[in-house]
């Protein structure tokens, strides 16, 4: 899942994304809040981390276009307000979640989780996916092959998440690279078949059919066929 974090204190912004990466999430980061603007409006997000005090468009502005526009991605706004009266103020602009500065990280984790598990109730189809007999489960980052658990590191759910989203189109690993680990590619780079060779180890070494397949000169491909 991609999460963007919108906070101009760059310390807290770096801190708030190593630990969403950490967790298994793609993160974009934007530091005001024209930018935060213009990356909300893609709809690309599973969630967004939107701070109140931002330079250029503030966050409860920024909230009130995105939902003004249609754009219901979840929000959870981070705040040093922290009166009775910033947290409704908050909520009443559209935001799903209020967290006061300072915070720990577990109870920010626990809250974006929360609020991916309420938007995501009554679409099954958008927190379970299915390929074939693989199945992945988004919110409880489970994945079974058949009826067998399958145990994967953060970065391999990520890979696998990320090929289940897009069935049977082939992927470039500078896609991959900017999914998995938010960098542009570097063509000397090898992690990308690392990645893949320990993901396919998981998901079809022991079975007959396979799901992941290469497609030289452009990239991998899941296919359940």
């Amino acid at each position: 899942m991609r999460i963007l974090v919108v906070e101009d204190d760059t310390k807290i912004g770096s801190f708030i994304g190593m630990g969403l990466r950490q967790a298994g999430f793609a993160v974009d980061h934007a530091a005001d809040g024209e930018q935060g603007l213009d990356l909300a409006l893609d709809g690309r997000y599973d969630a967004a981390i939107l701070d109140i005090m931002l330079p250029g468009r503030d966050g409860l502005a920024i909230l009130d276009e995105l939902r003004r526009r249609g754009v219901n991605t979840p929000v959870l706004i981070l705040s040093a307000k922290h009166t009775v009266e910033d947290r409704v103020r908050g909520l009443q602009a559209g935001g799903d979640d209020y967290l006061t500065k300072p915070f720990a990280f577990s109870e920010l984790l626990a809250r974006v989780q929360a609020i991916l598990r309420r938007s995501g109730g009554t679409a099954a189809d958008h927190v379970l996916l299915r390929i074939g007999d693989l199945s992945l489960d988004r919110l409880k980052r489970e994945v079974r092959r058949g009826p067998e658990a399958i145990e994967l590191q953060p970065r391999e759910f990520a890979l696998l998440e990320y090929l289940m989203q897009n069935p049977g189109r082939a992927v470039s690993k500078a896609m991959i690279l900017e999914h998995i680990w938010d960098y542009n590619f570097d063509p000397q780079t090898n992690v990308v078949d690392v990645l893949v060779c320990r993901l396919r180890n998981k998901v079809d070494r022991d079975f007959a059919t396979k799901l992941i397949h290469t497609i030289r000169g452009v990239g991998y491909v899941l296919k359940g066929d």
